[in-house]
């Protein structure tokens, strides 16, 4: 394989990594191993720390291309807890309000849910990366600042009911580039007229990369080990995309 003539590479996103920090990792074991400096590694469409799953890695002059795989469908599947919110929507956060959840059948969660497919409009939490005047929301959010961002226009394709453990349900969600999933189960708690966050998501495709494709971070040494054959050294700047 040639890093730097560019390759793209599939990962599975463990828990409580950064996108950046799985970028990093690789980026690191690669230029030891190829005995460059630096080299140009950048991935396609950022997971939160608190979610698992399918992140494309590019490398060298591959990068050019991230653009190409962060337009492509994402799926994901979440676990939502209904009756409380969190202020980041998700368990990076404390619960900040509890709200009742005796009135909600299953009949009426899967109504909300199908609710949601086709093109709707949503805003993102304030703890994201989305930028407000520079500065990334979450720097703001996390200082205290008041952050209003607004909404996106986003296409929700597929929305499925997997499991329905009242409080806690599943859900398998295939959506456009930009969607949220903590801002679903945000607007998801509301239109039952209780609350929500998430407790747990993972991203099980972009496009057609599935996670059974994906290579866990623990196999990068022999990956590398068996991938790395003369390739041509050289100096090239690292980058990444936070998208």
């Amino acid at each position: 394989m040639d890093f730097i003539a560019g390759e793209v590479l599939y990962f599975n996103k463990p828990l409580t990594w950064t996108s950046f920090d799985l970028v990093n990792k690789f980026r690191y074991k690669l230029s030891r191993k190829l005995k460059v400096k630096k080299i140009k590694v950048g991935h396609a469409g950022t997971l939160d720390p608190l979610a698992t799953g399918v992140m494309i890695v590019c490398t060298g002059k591959a990068t050019k291309r991230i653009d190409e795989f962060q337009y492509q469908t994402k799926e994901y599947v979440a676990t939502l807890k209904l009756g409380e919110t969190t202020p980041s929507f998700d368990l990076e956060k404390e619960v900040d309000a509890v709200y009742p959840t005796e009135h909600i059948t299953r009949e009426m969660v899967e109504e909300v849910l199908s609710s949601f497919v086709g093109t709707i409009q949503q805003i993102p939490p304030v703890f994201s990366a989305c930028k407000v005047d520079g500065k990334r929301a979450y720097e703001l959010a996390r200082k205290g600042e008041e952050v209003e961002l607004k909404s996106k226009t986003l296409v929700i394709d597929e929305m499925e009911l997997l499991e329905c453990n009242l409080p806690v349900i599943k859900i398998r969600v295939v959506c456009s580039k930009g969607t949220y999933i903590r801002a679903l189960a945000r607007d998801i708690g509301v239109a039952l007229h209780s609350g929500a966050h998430l407790i747990g998501l993972e991203r099980t495709r972009i496009g057609d990369i599935t996670l059974d494709k994906c290579m866990n971070p623990e196999d990068i040494d022999a990956f590398l080990e068996e991938a790395v054959g003369d390739c041509p050294a050289g100096e090239v700047e690292a980058v990444s995309s936070d998208k």
